[in-house]
């Protein structure tokens, strides 16, 4: 079954939840599909759930129902839905309606209470991406420009699992050129990158990394693939310093902070594999493994002569001749 099809499983589902359950009609009107379709939708439910109760209603019409109990595990909410809920309770206090906002604001604390725990705190990193959306925070400073309508396409495709036809230009190439790829995720930091594998290379070709700024155009296709069953993006993310990783630069990295930036750096989190020794003078050495040799320089760079790269030899040669005296740690 494929991703786009198990979405509409799910939501199909949800809709057999109301109190008299969910009919032909009610199928065709939602999925604007022909009776067949929707009559072997009906199947596909039964199948999936076999708590699905079948009925003759009082009208004569068919109607499949299920317990809500027996799916609430599968309704967590989104990113995006408790993006709206938040919208809503915002513009219900802008509009002085402020015990509408009370009660919507207990029901998106009841909603959140619901969640299981290992989907609450994927969804609290999404806090940040919140309040943006809200108004209520900002990130200043210099960011990455792109396309709106590549980013709103990779967007699109990486929540159903589609194919994306995109228009790239690699670092060697003068023109960008078309390929379609399987996007798996999406870093973000000092550069974007599309995780992503190129299916002309077969099922079997390893990921690899798309700056998203050298996306020119990108176009959701209708077709759609399988994840591949060993990525996890968080562990692939963790390859890296930042956005960029390489297998070649890949291993251990130690920094040794002065004893006057020790207490600072104790409130940093540089990866997040590392682990901190405190030594004998009072420095603190700290200690990680990733790769992205240049966006580590360009970080180390903030502190000054206040960080001494111990490993690798590689970056401390890349460091060294940049040290600067700064008035102030990052």
């Amino acid at each position: 079954m494929s991703f786009a099809k198990a979405q509409d499983l799910l939501k199909l589902a949800m809709l057999a939840t109301a109190r008299r359950g969910v009919t032909l009609e009610d199928i065709i009107e939602e999925f604007r599909c022909s009776e067949r379709t929707a009559q072997r939708m009906t199947g596909a439910l039964q199948a999936a759930f076999p708590q699905t109760e079948y009925s003759i209603g009082d009208d004569r019409r068919a109607r499949w129902s299920i317990p809500a109990r027996q799916i609430a595990h599968l309704l967590s909410p989104s990113s995006d839905e408790l993006v709206a809920l938040a919208e809503a309770i915002s513009q219900l206090d802008h509009a002085g309606m402020k015990q509408e906002a009370a009660r919507a604001r207990s029901l998106e604390r009841k909603v959140r209470a619901l969640i299981p725990p290992e989907q609450g705190t994927r969804l609290d990193v999404d806090k940040e991406a919140v309040l943006e959306a809200l108004g209520h925070a900002a990130r200043p400073g210099p960011r990455p420009a792109a396309n709106e309508e590549v980013v709103d396409a990779i967007y699109e495709a990486l929540k159903g699992a589609s194919l994306l036809r995109i228009l790239y230009r690699r670092r060697d190439e003068d023109e960008p050129h078309e390929r379609i790829v399987a996007p798996h995720g999406l870093l973000l930091g000092v550069r974007r990158y599309l995780v992503a594998r190129d299916t002309s290379k077969g099922p079997r070709a390893n990921l690899q990394h798309y700056r998203v700024e050298e996306i020119y155009e990108a176009e959701l296709l209708n077709r759609f693939f399988e994840i591949d069953p060993g990525f996890n993006l968080r562990r692939h993310a963790e390859k890296g310093f930042g956005s960029y990783e390489s297998e070649k630069e890949h291993g251990e990295v130690v920094w040794r902070f002065r004893p006057d930036a020790a207490a600072h750096a104790r409130r940093y989190v540089f990866h997040p594999t590392q682990t901190t020794e405190e030594a004998k003078d009072g420095s603190l050495i700290v200690r990680f493994h990733a790769s992205g040799h240049l966006e580590m320089t360009w970080h180390l760079y903030s502190w000054g002569d206040a960080v001494e790269v111990v490993e690798p030899a590689a970056l401390r040669d890349m460091v060294h001749e940049f040290r600067r005296k700064f008035p102030a740690l990052p």
